[in-house]
């Protein structure tokens, strides 16, 4: 089972795909599709489920991309493959390179991805609230922008992530958004606990979509905490698990032969 974007199904010459843990080999509390190369799953494991993603993705393994990411608003250009020694050290990418597959991992964070149909450019990008809040939804359209998109053009989709109901935070964080921008206290609601409050992750990212100039924005509203086809890094921390796995979320574009 996968999710897909019906604004981004739509676009001819495209395939993306909000993967589940449903089809993979991991064992344990990485049952399923477990993408993550920094989790401490069998290597093999990860391997043979990154195979099957890309094969779903329609592009060879070593054509499967992901980066380290660091929780930042930092963007590569991907025009060629790299392998898991090389991996950069960022939270987006972006590419007019056909047959690339650019993948986030996420357990709880926004899986964002991006597609200009008109110029043929996509982005993905990872948005915890560290990356959304200190722009890395903005760097990304930029960076689409300099491989010839224009952001009136593109269609972004909001993957699965930890929802408002299930996204308990303390009052330093609230703090935090709300010196940044007062406004951005619409998005915390009373938690049952005195001095928190409840975060809308999702909400917020589609704000920062919105101010910066996107028009076609879809969101599966899936929330990976109560979600047991999704891995959630919070549901594991409270269940108190050792390590936890990471779905992939991948956009690519297809060759001109394909279409």
């Amino acid at each position: 089972m996968t999710f897909v974007s019906p604004l981004l199904a739509a676009l001819p010459g495209l395939r993306h795909t909000f993967f589940t843990r449903d089809g993979g080999v991991s064992q344990g509390i990485y049952a399923g599709l477990n993408g993550g190369l920094g989790s401490r799953d069998d290597p093999d494991d990860v391997t043979e489920n990154r195979r099957r993603m890309a094969a779903d993705m329609g592009v060879d393994p070593a054509h499967f991309l992901t980066a380290h990411q660091v929780h930042s608003p930092d963007v590569v250009v991907a025009s060629a493959p790299w392998d898991a020694a090389s991996r950069p050290r960022v939270d987006a990418m972006v590419t007019r390179v056909e047959g690339l597959a650019l993948g986030v991992t996420a357990a709880d964070c926004g899986p964002v991805l991006f597609a200009d149909p008109k110029a043929r450019v996509i982005g993905a990008a990872h948005a915890g609230w560290k990356g959304a809040l200190t722009g890395v939804l903005e760097s990304t359209i930029e960076a689409m922008e300099k491989l010839g998109a224009a952001r009136a053009d593109m269609v972004v989709a909001i993957g699965p992530l930890i929802r408002q109901p299930s996204y308990e935070v303390g009052a330093e964080f609230v703090e935090r958004f709300v010196r940044e921008d007062g406004d951005y206290a619409l998005f915390f609601k009373p938690s049952k606990r005195d001095g928190h409050a409840m975060f809308d992750l999702g909400g917020f990212i589609r704000m920062r979509l919105e101010h910066a100039g996107i028009g076609a924005i879809d969101d599966t509203g899936i929330d990976t905490y109560p979600d047991e086809r999704l891995f959630s890094y919070r549901r594991s921390v409270h269940r108190g698990e050792t390590d936890y796995g990471r779905q992939i979320h991948a956009i690519a574009l297809e060759a001109a032969h394909s279409l």
